[in-house]
């Protein structure tokens, strides 16, 4: 996978395919839904998959939502094609968590 930079039109594109998750600034973001021990649980997930792609997301925890932040560190805190795929990936194991959209 091409680890390079995308352009503000290749963002645009790629987030309309993954509804919920904002840009913010070289960042997406999105916020799910969760209680507590089930955003635990949900982020052991996570962290299983991010370390099998090498890519990982900030992770913020609170009572009742997580939020997740992407950007590639390693281009210049740029966003790239990893930090879509693992976008998706998030979204497929919140559901499996049954954990739900939330705005910020």
């Amino acid at each position: 996978m091409d680890n390079g930079p995308l352009t503000d039109e290749e963002i645009t594109e790629r987030l309309a395919a993954l509804p919920g998750w904002v840009r913010t600034g070289d960042e997406i973001t999105r916020t799910f839904a969760i209680r507590y021990h089930g955003g635990v649980a949900m982020i052991v997930h996570v962290a299983d998959i991010e370390r099998l792609i090498g890519h990982h997301a900030d992770i913020d925890l609170r009572w009742d939502h997580i939020r997740f932040g992407i950007t590639t560190h390693d281009a210049g805190h740029r966003l790239t094609e990893a930090d879509f795929d693992l976008a998706a990936r998030i979204n497929r194991i919140a559901a499996a968590h049954e954990a739900t959209p939330r705005d910020a």
